[in-house]
């Protein structure tokens, strides 16, 4: 008994490293026993951050190391870090004045609720992508960064502004973060008007996208199902006139009929039929 004890505490060692989440429900899928399970709390050798949850011990836990126990042990995919928290992680916070204070993740179902119980001061945001997005968001519009579970940091910088999903060598403590695109993080963002984010500061994002790949733009507004952000991001895309723009076919995209109010007050866009604050519009 006490070697077949040993023998899953070996194997539980090279299947789970240290710092990173599973569940109850993975342990006992894996052989580990709910006696096991407290065992294994009470001897320290697992701790349990929240009901259900566990992890090997290993400093303090962050929000990248839940996500990524998410997109990988546990296998919950697909589950992207989206919109805001993209970009922020993309380098393009300095267009957006607050920090990250929210992590917005995007796909087709709930992470488990015990995410939003961890003891974590950044709270998750999630958004079900099929609402905005008709096909799966695998397909397009993702990609992957190297995130240093020990250090807190991204090691690797190839994936950044519109890279795909790639195979990277990751070492002990290098896993895979998979977020959103530049290009279809800004759809996401443009989702979010006038609720949850401002005209102001997408306009300041929008000066600064003057990198974006037009293929990527043109996939993500044909499969986009949302007129409100396709009538957006064309608005935004007319101020700025980045040259990738001329590269887009706007007559095959569907950018629906009748006039979207998105600002009690504010002026109406004749182009794109919405209405925007009025000391943006006509600025430019």
């Amino acid at each position: 008994m006490d070697r077949q004890r040993g023998k899953l505490l070996n194997q539980l060692a090279d299947m789970l490293p240290e710092g990173m989440l599973i569940d109850a429900a993975w342990l006992k899928a894996h052989g580990y026993s709910p006696q096991l399970q407290h065992q294994y709390v009470k001897s320290g050798w697992l701790e349990q951050p929240a009901r259900g949850v566990f992890r090997r011990p290993r400093g303090s836990l962050s929000w990248q190391q839940a996500v990524i126990s998410l997109q990988t042990i546990l296998n919950f995919s697909p589950l992207v870090i989206g919109g805001r928290t993209a970009l922020e992680l993309q380098g393009y916070a300095h267009y957006l004045t607050q920090s990250t204070i929210r992590v917005h993740l995007y796909g087709p179902k709930a992470p488990p609720a015990w995410l939003h119980k961890l003891p974590l001061s950044v709270p998750f945001v999630y958004h079900n992508d099929r609402r905005l997005f008709k096909n799966d968001p695998v397909a397009k519009g993702i990609s992957s960064v190297r995130w240093n579970v020990e250090t807190g940091q991204m090691t690797d910088v190839t994936a950044f502004r519109g890279g795909d999903v790639t195979q990277l060598n990751w070492g002990q403590w290098d896993w895979p973060l998979t977020l959103s695109t530049p290009e279809r993080a800004l759809f996401e963002l443009l989702d979010e008007l006038p609720k949850d984010e401002s005209f102001d500061q997408v306009d300041a994002l929008f000066g600064g996208l003057a990198n974006l790949r037009p293929d990527r733009l043109q996939k993500l507004l044909n499969d986009c199902a949302s007129v409100k952000v396709k009538r957006l991001f064309f608005y935004f895309a007319d101020r700025h006139k980045h040259a990738w723009l001329k590269y887009l076919k706007k007559d095959t995209v569907d950018l629906g009929h009748g006039k979207r109010m998105l600002v009690r007050g504010g002026v109406l866009d004749p182009t794109y039929q919405i209405t925007v604050p009025g000391d943006l519009h006509g600025v430019r």
